[in-house]
């Protein structure tokens, strides 16, 4: 890590209680779901789109695909049209159908709890396998989204751009015990104040700690 932020890697214990407390209720992913291949399919329509339209097709499809061998056998034109709201309706409809075959054939119709099996399954990247990882197998898990690549190069925990070396870089920083529980945090730090166009600097809990915002508070 270069340029790297002191006050921030030397305050990270503050940081996380500081965020576990102003959100205390932010504990799960935001993918409405029942069991880990429902999570799989949602956090993979989730990509490129939101957890909140995803959230509006997942009831009816999940009611039409009741699990992994419904989706194996799919005809994917259908699905294609099932999923089309998501965007990129094509490549997510190859994906979720061959992880969907991959499951069935390979782990007996059941999700894989470790991140190596998972890796296997085709549209399954670490920030996925990392998704079901820590909601569905209890896991401590850094979910580099979005959100996270975003502010915790704000901060000043990282300088890297590449989602895997700054899960690495964060899993060096961040208490393991608190590594799922941060993402959670970060996700709703992100969606409320640390907000993309316009963080809300003047009203952020970690701002003292912060480097974006020293620079720019």
């Amino acid at each position: 890590m270069n340029n790297i932020f002191k006050p921030a890697i030397e305050n990270i214990d503050r940081i996380v209680k500081t965020l576990e407390d102003t959100y205390p209720d932010a504990l799960r992913s935001t993918l409405d779901h029942k069991d880990a291949f429902q999570l799989l399919v949602s956090t993979i329509l989730a990509a490129q789109s939101t957890d909140k339209l995803v959230n509006t097709i997942t009831p009816d499809l999940f009611e039409k695909y009741k699990g992994p061998q419904d989706f194996a056998d799919a005809d994917p034109g259908v699905m294609e049209q099932d999923i089309r709201k998501t965007g990129f309706f094509r490549n997510k409809t190859k994906s979720i159908m061959g992880a969907a075959r991959e499951i069935v054939e390979s782990f007996e119709g059941s999700v894989p709890g470790n991140m190596k099996d998972l890796l296997t399954l085709p549209g399954v990247g670490r920030k996925t396998a990392n998704v079901v990882l820590g909601e569905c197998f209890g896991k401590q898990v850094i979910v580099v989204d979005t959100h996270m690549k975003r502010i915790s190069r704000h901060i000043g925990l990282t300088d890297n751009t590449d989602p895997d070396k700054i899960e690495s870089d964060l899993a060096g920083i961040i208490p393991e015990k608190a590594r799922t529980s941060f993402s959670h945090k970060i996700v709703r730090h992100g969606r409320t104040i640390c907000i993309a166009r316009r963080p809300k600097c003047s009203e952020c809990p970690i701002l003292k700690y912060c480097r974006y915002g020293q620079e720019n508070a």
